[in-house]
């Protein structure tokens, strides 16, 4: 499967715990020349627990929006840039859809933020 930067997809993704986690939403946060070369990608987890919407380590997604429908997420959620992992491609399920340029770079400026990068 190929995947690229901003593309919303189901995966397994792990718990804090490092055990095998569940399936859920996650945006691929990695630059598409490593998608292209690495049997793995780094993603950002999906949540439709809204309680850090505030937090400018999360993006707000709007499922009532056209981009926020882009997006395939089927309720409100926030992509989580406090929680990310690398995972083999192939608990990538499957991909429902895609960031706008414009949310790829409020994701950028989140990713920033959890990162402390300037």
């Amino acid at each position: 499967m190929t995947l690229k930067r901003g593309d919303v997809a189901l995966a397994r993704f792990p718990h804090t715990a490092g055990t095998r986690g569940k399936k859920r939403p996650v945006v691929v946060v990695q630059d598409e020349s490593y998608n292209q070369q690495a049997p793995h990608v780094i993603v950002a987890e999906i949540t439709s627990n809204l309680t850090n919407v505030n937090d400018p380590a999360y993006l707000f997604i709007d499922i009532s929006t056209p981009e926020g429908k882009a997006t395939g997420l089927t309720s409100d959620s926030l992509v989580s840039c406090l929680h990310l992992a690398t995972i083999n491609t192939d608990r990538v399920v499957q991909v429902i859809g895609s960031l706008s340029v414009s949310l790829l770079q409020q994701l950028d400026g989140c990713l920033k933020t959890a990162q402390g990068l300037p």
